[in-house]
């Protein structure tokens, strides 16, 4: 599925289940929720925290699908198109960062 696919799958799904979209700051307060469920199942399954047995269950890839979900959802409430915004920053981050990463004695 590409973005434009996505982002039309979603706008259907809003339209058939979903009523109406929720409002933009309603959605990025959803956004903001989702992104801390990802980040408690990563910082304790690949960080240094202890998981909680409660958290062991918990499917990465499924919140990670929440997070795109509403993603998605701004997206089409903002008129973005995201396989152009995407396009236009991969290509600022080429010109920018193209040669940065490979001279940093960091990442060797």
């Amino acid at each position: 599925m590409t973005l434009e696919q996505a982002q039309q799958t979603v706008n259907n799904w809003i339209k058939e289940h979903g009523v109406r979209y929720f409002n933009e700051l309603t959605n990025m307060a959803m956004l903001t929720e989702e992104v801390g469920e990802v980040a408690r199942i990563i910082a304790r399954r690949y960080g240094e925290q202890s998981e909680k047995e409660s958290d062991k269950n918990k499917d990465l890839g499924e919140e990670m699908a929440d997070v795109l979900f509403v993603l998605l959802c701004l997206a089409n409430q903002t008129g973005v198109d995201l396989t152009d915004a995407l396009n236009k920053n991969l290509e600022k981050k080429t010109k920018r960062d193209g040669e940065r990463h490979h001279n940093n004695p960091k990442l060797k």
